[in-house]
């Protein structure tokens, strides 16, 4: 893969060297980080898609389905601060693009899966191997985006979400339509086709990614010293003494203010865990009957085009009204407005709108989320603070498969489960009040 970038040559003629280096940054590198993020999430979700047939042919129960994506992610919890850990070691080039390789062999091997403990173990190796990517992203653009430029780098990185969530709906639809293909199901193409790009992509990474600025050929010395300078404008000028270093770093990981965030952030959680795993087969239960896998995943596209258009107006909006609390708690309860449209109205139409509401507002409020937590934490503590709150944050994603999936046995219905996803976002809106959210009235975010 071969990316070639305009040379800036006439940064000194912009009135501003620094932001003509800061878009030549970020043309290099959120294409590129997006694209990756949308082969992750694709692997992360598309058993959600995969379920409309595997169930069946697995003879797997609701219950058991949802324990699959538990087991997940309690095997991404368990690695994503270790992961992120030896990504600052090793670097980020060698790191995120062994993850890659080793995620999507583990995301295609799904395709050999023959009953319930077989994909149990499956998914465990996926969640392992993908655990370290979204926060150790999140850590590389540190690396790469001062806090000026970081909050809108975030959101263009994290829209890849509800793309990949829309874009692979209707992929997944039409693959699922292989069944019987080569002697496969469709599910087993599903795995095969959406793995196996992760494993050429991590190879391309290697190529492609520079761990630092100081190494980055596409850049000139002056640029170079230009982006070096603003990052270092980041760091605190008092540093802490080497015997206060540790502790320090221990209690403010784990100050009542990180674990707020995480706790906001678990609330959260549950909601996007909803949309990603349960959608299609929500839809499909309000659906006409006999509707097919493929205009079930031309429906489950219509929520994600709106969350598309949904983060880009209001983390603009956001931005130019400097505001930031009242932009994270609206969001979270438009989407627990919308789940309660979901699960009570009568007509499908309004429950699709109603799907709408809730995966604009919750994937809106996530890239709103993620531009505060670096802002309330110091420099040092924000790599290993961001994986624990990410961490702490998906115990919502291992939880909601599970919870949903036993209501819905129990019930033969999502709407206990739907119940329960929209009183943890009431919760999580609540929480944010208490959030020490110095970014409320944040230095405007110059364009990338």
């Amino acid at each position: 893969m071969h990316h070639t970038t305009a040379p800036i040559t006439t940064a000194t003629t912009t009135g501003n060297p620094q932001q003509a280096v800061m878009r030549k940054v970020s043309r290099r590198l959120l294409g590129f980080l997006f694209a990756c993020f949308v082969l992750s999430f694709l692997d992360r979700i598309n058993i959600g898609f995969a379920g409309l047939t595997m169930m069946g042919d697995l003879g797997l129960s609701s219950t058991q389905f949802g324990m699959a994506t538990t087991l997940f992610y309690i095997a991404y919890i368990a690695c994503g601060i270790p992961s992120n850990m030896a990504l600052a070691k090793v670097g980020a080039r060698k790191w995120i693009g062994s993850l890659m390789i080793a995620w999507g062999l583990a995301s295609t091997a799904t395709l050999f899966a023959t009953d319930a403990h077989s994909l149990y173990l499956l998914r465990i190796l996926v969640g392992i191997t993908e655990a370290g990517f979204l926060p150790g992203v999140l850590l590389y653009l540190t690396f790469w985006f001062p806090a000026a430029y970081r909050a809108r780098a975030n959101a263009l990185f994290m829209i890849a979400m509800p793309f990949t969530a829309g874009f692979g709906s209707a992929l997944s639809g039409l693959i699922l339509g292989l069944d019987g293909t080569w002697g496969l199901h469709g599910w087993q193409w599903l795995f095969l086709l959406e793995g196996m790009p992760s494993v050429i992509m991590g190879l391309v990474v290697f190529y492609y990614l520079n761990d630092k600025p100081q190494q980055a050929h596409w850049l000139n010395a002056q640029e170079k010293q230009h982006l070096q300078h603003a990052l270092a404008a980041d760091t605190p000028a008092a540093t802490p003494t080497p015997e206060d270093k540790g502790p320090s770093l221990l209690r403010e990981m784990l100050s009542p203010t990180v674990l707020m965030f995480s706790l906001v952030y678990f609330c959260l959680v549950n909601t996007l865990a909803m949309i990603a795993v349960w959608t299609p087969l929500i839809i499909k239960s309000i659906s006409a009957a006999g509707s097919s896998n493929s205009t079930i995943g031309l429906l489950a596209m219509i929520p994600q085009v709106c969350t598309i258009i949904g983060m880009l107006v209001w983390g603009l909006h956001s931005d130019r009204t400097r505001e930031r609390k009242w932009h994270l708690v609206l969001p979270m309860l438009v989407a627990a407005a919308g789940w309660m449209f979901t699960a009570y109205a009568g007509a499908p139409q309004v429950q699709l709108a109603g799907i709408c509401m809730a995966a604009t507002g919750s994937y809106t409020a996530m890239s709103i989320f993620w531009t505060t937590p670096d802002q309330a934490m110091s420099f040092k503590a924000r790599a290993i603070g961001i994986a624990v709150i990410n961490a702490f944050g998906n115990i919502g994603s291992a939880l909601n498969p599970l919870v949903v999936g036993w209501l819905k046995d129990l019930t033969q219905s999502f709407t206990a489960g739907i119940v329960y996803a929209t009183v943890l976002l009431v919760i999580g809106a609540l929480l944010t009040f208490l959030l020490p959210l110095p970014s409320s009235t944040p230095k405007p975010t110059p364009n990338l």
